[in-house]
């Protein structure tokens, strides 16, 4: 669960924060659904592909990262008039009743402009600590400095929370060793690869670990419903890809794995797509996989090329809500593009009911700009993102507009509101 995060100097969010951090604890945290709000222009889209850059650090480096998915590179992905560093602070909760854990990470460019990691830590307070600053278990400066193995020690060194030079890294480094034999000098010999990624992988930080695998998880959804569409080759495949485009894999693979789990899915899917009463695959001579869907009054199925984009984009969402090993944190933007107004209430829903479960739920992002699927939502659910005259976004939470919360309690729908600028500023 991310309870907060803060984001600096990337495209137009020169510096916004949501929810909680560990040095605004007055703040509430954020719900397990968060939904963002703005009109045309406002930042979602760079908030949206923020978390999607996080999470390609992770696993290709900040310098493959800084190109993917049209980036453009390090110099188009700072704020305007900015040289940077890009600066990413995450507040994260393990588990509800787990203390929670600081990740500060700071991108800029080495002499020779490569993209590299100038500063990354890991904090948490110690067992039984209620307040005070956070102890890091790791602090890395252009990929070196030191960590802690281990869950807990007692022995991690508090620091006064400012960035940390080489010199001063080695001054604490001499520190902790006298104080415990866990302490490890680490040099990364790739600056531009995270050091969450690299010690993550190693069995003796499994701190880091649990934290870099919930990075790794995540899901950010670029469903297109022309990739939905097309003829993969048959074979089971157990998680969604971005674009959908191996959804009938994903089909298939629960067919032989989870079939139970599967036809409960299709059941309540079908029970929200008017006219759709089955859906199953189906494998051609040349190995290549149909997703069928059986409407009422047909005997012959209709293949995906057949549906329309409303009806393969409800049916990708729930069905990745139905997976039976779910990614910890799903991204998904603009969600009402093809779909139906009544059936975006009942997506919200869906997501708000999804998010909230205690086994097998996963947090959940949303970007939008659709006021029927602001309907469904709560005030403290709801952020709204605007561009200043500056050129840079602001964002706050609707709930913390008194008359908005009031008129909310008065049975007004939120979308409504926003529509009557009740939450512009």
């Amino acid at each position: 669960m991310i309870e907060g995060i803060r984001i600096q100097n990337y495209r137009a969010l020169k510096d916004i924060r949501l929810g909680r951090l560990w040095q605004e604890q007055d703040k509430e945290p954020l719900t397990p659904l968060t939904v963002v709000i703005g009109k045309n222009g406002a930042g979602k889209s760079s908030l949206f592909d923020a978390f999607g850059f996080l999470s390609d650090c992770v696993k290709h480096g900040v310098e493959e990262a800084c190109d993917m998915n049209g980036r453009g590179g390090f110099e188009r992905l700072c704020s305007k008039g900015c040289d940077g560093p890009l600066k990413f602070e995450i507040y994260y909760r393990q588990a509800q009743k787990e203390r929670p854990i600081t990740y500060e990470l700071h991108i800029g460019l080495s002499k020779n402009g490569r993209p590299i990691v100038l500063y990354e830590r890991l904090r948490q307070r110690r067992k039984g600590q209620t307040h005070g600053r956070p102890f890091s278990f790791l602090i890395l400066n252009k990929g070196t400095g030191m960590a802690w193995s281990g869950e807990e020690h007692g022995k991690d060194i508090r620091d006064d929370g400012d960035l940390i030079d080489e010199k001063g890294l080695k001054d604490l480094f001499h520190e902790a060793q006298k104080e415990s034999d866990s302490t490890e000098w680490v040099e990364l010999e790739d600056s531009s690869r995270l050091g969450i990624a690299t010690l993550g992988a190693l069995r003796q930080h499994p701190r880091i670990s649990r934290f870099r695998r919930f990075i790794e998880n995540w899901y950010l959804s670029y469903f297109s419903p022309n990739a939905a569409r097309s003829l993969p080759l048959a074979g089971p495949q157990r998680h969604l890809d971005k674009q959908g485009e191996n959804l009938g894999n994903v089909v298939q693979y629960m067919q032989r794995e989870h079939p139970d789990i599967l036809q409960k899915a299709l059941g309540e899917i079908a029970d929200k797509i008017p006219g759709i009463c089955n859906i199953d695959t189906e494998v051609t001579q040349d190995r290549r996989l149909l997703l069928r869907f059986h409407a009422e009054g047909f005997d012959t199925p209709f293949y995906a090329q057949q549906m329309s984009d409303g009806t393969l984009k409800i049916f990708t969402y729930l069905l990745l809500l139905a997976s039976p090993s779910p990614s910890p944190f799903i991204c998904i933007e603009e969600p009402e593009n093809g779909l139906y107004p009544k059936l975006l209430q009942a997506l919200a829903n869906e997501l708000r009911y999804y998010a909230a479960a205690k086994k097998n739920g996963s947090q959940v992002f949303v970007t939008t700009h659709q006021p029927f699927f602001v309907n469904s939502l709560l005030p403290e659910e709801v952020w709204v993102l605007e561009k200043q005259k500056d050129g840079f976004s602001t964002i706050r939470r609707a709930s913390e507009d008194q008359l908005v919360v009031n008129l909310v309690e008065q049975e007004l729908p939120l979308g409504n509101l926003w529509i009557a600028d009740y939450l512009d500023e």
